[in-house]
């Protein structure tokens, strides 16, 4: 009489523990979880390369202007409008209607 209910109550709990772990890996906080969380890690961590990729081009110009004075002279041109003192300026393209 033992040997059967000692059967069923194995049986039992290892159902329990299948449940258990089906529900436990389905759940919020299983495998799909973890599957949205590495998605959000490689998002993260092409953002972060492409940022850093932007730090060392900005880096470069920066080092660009410090050590160039032409360089210097060109963006201040360009960011400013600014011209010498005798330069000529050509306005090319269609004037703005008002």
């Amino acid at each position: 009489m033992k040997a059967p209910f000692g059967r069923t109550a194995y049986i039992v709990v290892f159902l329990l523990a299948a449940t258990y772990a089906v529900a436990t890996l389905s759940g919020a906080r299983g495998i799909p979880a973890v599957l949205a969380r590495q998605k959000q890690i490689q998002r993260l961590e092409d953002r972060n390369a492409q940022l850093a990729r932007e730090i060392e081009r900005k880096r470069d110009h920066v080092r660009r202007l410090q050590n160039d004075a032409s360089e210097q002279e060109r963006e201040i041109r360009d960011r400013y409008k600014l011209v010498h003192p005798g330069d000529t300026v050509y306005i090319t393209g269609q004037p703005d209607k008002k």
